[in-house]
């Protein structure tokens, strides 16, 4: 695929998510002419895109949704639900057709050419007038060509056609970055009839001079067609920045054409003549032009330099009462937001991520670098030394802050995809559920939000089939028939918490047990708390649905979440009000690359505490050592579990006499770590385990130190936890390492 074509895939692709977002809010939203335009531009944007790299199937499937949303647009039908539906399902069907673009295949196969006949024959039946085709052959979409009329001119200056003038003036990196210029020519003609053309040469340097990868033709055309100036430009919306467009639209002033002699690069009077050429002027109504312009000139260089500029088109319009001083200012608050958005996306620059990640990868090799040389230089005792190693940490920080930022993304993106899944499910089941987003701006690493989306995915379908009620059984019990469900992010302690949460029925503890119970995995009678009976659903093959649906019910997923969820360090924590709803907490890193972390040594081995989970260091006070079998201290009157790592990876020897804790906190809750040395902050690159280790639990990873020796990376949440638990245990209970133990 080449580079024109992947930027063509990878911006349809984003202009089809803005139009699904668009069009979800239509629905609720269906007199809002703004929303009704933002879902018409991205169509209008890929078919002419479509044009340009000459993908004949997806120019003929979005003509004709254009033309639905054209109609649209103009008010000849209105929004419904069912219109909604089939848009949606059209820009499914779009981006079907752009894998197949994407894949090299010349044309879609015969079932995806029938979903899209049946989308547009549903189109052609409900809304439009005209037949509607698929397909690379469909030449029937075109707009028809128009026949030229003879062009003269017509009193007051103006001149009297109904022919466009487009003088176009390519950049000279357009062959650099992959675009073909006649490509846009080519699909300029299929929106109606290139009556004439000229060819500029007039930037092409000497042969001597010349670059063969540099473009330097400009073009001045006379064209005919029924279409808007928006389609014309839309032509040419993919090589925007590198080209210079004017349109002068039928019956143009001639000063207009004057205005556009003096703007383009061209000697004034070779243009003249060109226009002439072309039939876009006659020569009298060139001259005629001319001599106005000169006299106004010369009248203005008569004028005081001190008087006030020329009024701007509001004012006239104003004082003419045209239009109210009111709409003006709406107009220019809106001419200013859409600058300040094109200004900010040209700020922006797309990089490959493979491209990124091997520049963190760099990072991660320069953080295990530079922590060797503050070792070798605090060895040799050179105070200059230890001052230059010193400097290049902290630069090595920053780049490295600098460099994982570049993969911070909003999990906004996740969120909204949620939307359309949301509507599809609701009235697939057949009840009202309404989405809340919340904290969307939150970020987190481009590599936990790509594999965050499938446990997503489980939890909200979940909530909806089994969470909400129907809603005459909400309301009978005296809840609103519409169900909510919530997604929210944000940040907790160096970690991100993904919230999904529902106001239906809640987990039914007696149902879930009873199941427990019949599947062998708890005791008839055994006593467990609240939280143990909602921990039950994570097991794998654990359901409570009466039935299997197209939804759930098959005892998958749950598991699968819990699983996906601690292979990226992270754990899900469901609490839930019978009658009320449940709610779902997932809690994952910032990072799966690099971080700060505190650096502690037991025995021989050294571990590595995330920094930014470490409340403060103490001693260990022997008379706090632990009570007969319980191992906790009194904490300024908080009581705080902890555990030794020596006990808990069973190291060999007797511990020194002074030992330390670090007080580590995590989802709110406290513990405490003994150690036997305290080794200060250092900068950590997470390795992952190996197969052979990834049932572990209390190690989420290693790193390397700067003399070379491995360090493992402790799980803070997993030890937390089981320091609450192992409180509650007799004496000598083991760690449960392995999964499922």
């Amino acid at each position: 695929m080449d580079e024109l074509t992947s930027v063509f895939v990878t911006e349809s692709r984003e202009q089809l998510a803005a139009m699904e977002e668009a069009l979800l809010q239509l629905e609720t939203s269906p007199g809002d002419a703004d929303l009704i335009n933002t879902v018409f531009r991205p169509a209008h944007t890929i078919k002419g895109g479509a044009g340009v790299i000459e993908c004949n199937f997806i120019v003929s499937f979005t003509h004709v949704v254009e033309n639905a949303l054209d109609k649209l647009r103009n008010g000849e039908i209105s929004v419904s639900s069912d219109l909604v539906a089939v848009l949606l399902g059209c820009g499914d069907h779009i981006g079907n057709l752009l894998s197949v673009l994407e894949a090299g295949a010349p044309e879609p196969d015969a079932d995806l050419k029938a979903e899209g006949d049946s989308l547009l024959s549903r189109l052609q039946r409900d809304w439009l007038d005209e037949p509607a085709k698929s397909g690379a052959g469909a030449e029937d979409s075109r707009p028809p060509v128009i026949k030229v009329d003879q062009v003269h001119a017509s009193g007051g200056g103006e001149v009297e056609t109904d022919s466009w003038h487009i003088s176009l003036r390519f950049g000279q990196n357009v062959l650099r970055n992959g675009m073909d210029p006649l490509s846009f020519l080519r699909y300029l003609a299929t929106l109606g009839q290139i009556v004439n053309i000229e060819t500029l040469p007039d930037a092409m340097p000497d042969a001597e001079q010349m670059d063969p990868e540099s473009c330097y033709l400009g073009f001045e055309i006379k064209f005919k067609s029924d279409v808007d100036k928006a389609a014309i430009e839309g032509v040419f919306d993919f090589v925007r920045d590198e080209c210079s467009l004017h349109i002068l639209p039928p019956h143009s002033k001639l000063t207009d054409y004057v205005t556009l002699l003096q703007a383009l690069p061209e000697n004034i009077m070779r243009l003249g003549e060109i226009l002439v050429k072309i039939g876009a002027l006659t020569p009298s109504e060139l001259d005629e032009g001319l001599q106005a312009q000169q006299s106004s000139l010369a009248s203005d260089g008569e004028a005081d330099t001190l008087s006030p500029p020329p009024p701007h088109l509001g004012e006239i319009l104003v004082e003419q009462r045209v239009v109210q001083p009111e709409l003006v200012e709406a107009a220019v608050i809106k001419q200013k937001q859409v600058s300040d958005k094109k200004a900010a996306e040209a700020r922006l620059i797309r990089i490959q991520a493979d491209k990124l990640d091997r520049l963190i990868d760099l990072v991660g090799e320069l953080v295990i670098a530079g922590a060797s040389a503050n070792l070798l230089a605090s060895r040799s005792g050179q105070g200059e030394l230890t001052e230059a190693t010193s400097l290049l940490s902290r630069l090595v920080e920053q780049i490295r802050d600098s460099a994982l930022q570049l993969r911070m993304v909003q999990i906004g993106e996740t969120f909204n995809r949620f939307q359309r899944v949301v509507r599809d499910v609701s009235k697939e089941l057949g009840k009202e559920i309404e989405l809340a987003i919340s904290g969307a701006d939150t970020e987190l690493d481009k590599s936990v939000v790509e594999k965050i989306g499938d446990p997503l995915m489980h939890l909200v379908r979940n909530a909806m089939d089994h969470g909400i009620e129907p809603g005459e059984v909400r309301a009978a019990n005296g809840k609103n028939p519409r169900g909510r469900l919530e997604l929210n992010a944000y940040h907790d302690s160096g970690s991100i918490v993904i919230e999904v949460a529902d106001d239906g029925g809640g987990l039914n503890r007696e149902k879930i047990l009873k199941k427990a119970v019949d599947k062998g995995l708890v005791q008839a009678g055994q006593y467990l708390s609240d939280q143990e009976i909602a921990n039950l659903i994570f097991e794998p093959g654990f359901s409570t649905a009466d039935q299997v649906s197209n939804l759930s019910g098959r005892g998958v997923g749950m598991d699968v979440v819990k699983r996906n969820i601690q292979s990226l360090r992270g754990r899900v924590e469901v609490s839930s009000v019978e009658g009320q709803g449940t709610r779902f907490a997932i809690r994952l890193p910032l990072t799966l690359a690099i971080i700060d972390g505190f650096l502690v040594g037991a025995g021989p081995a050294a571990y590595v505490v995330p920094l930014d989970m470490v409340v403060e260091c103490l001693e260990l006070q022997a008379h706090a050592a632990g009570t007969g079998d319980r191992n906790y201290l009194n904490l300024r009157g908080e009581v705080l579990p902890f555990i030794r790592l020596r006990d808990l990876f069973e190291i060999p020897g007797e511990p020194p006499k002074r030992e330390n804790v670090v007080v580590i906190k995590c989802a709110g809750q406290k513990a405490g770590i003994v150690v036997d040395t305290l080794l200060g902050e250092f900068q950590t690159v997470i390795k992952p385990l190996g197969n052979l280790f990834k049932h572990l639990r209390g190690i989420g990873g290693s790193t390397i130190l700067g003399s070379g020796d491995v360090a493992l990376i402790l799980d803070v949440q997993a030890l937390v936890k089981y320091s609450a638990q192992h409180e509650e245990q007799e004496t000598g209970y083991a760690l449960p390492l392995r999964a499922g133990t």
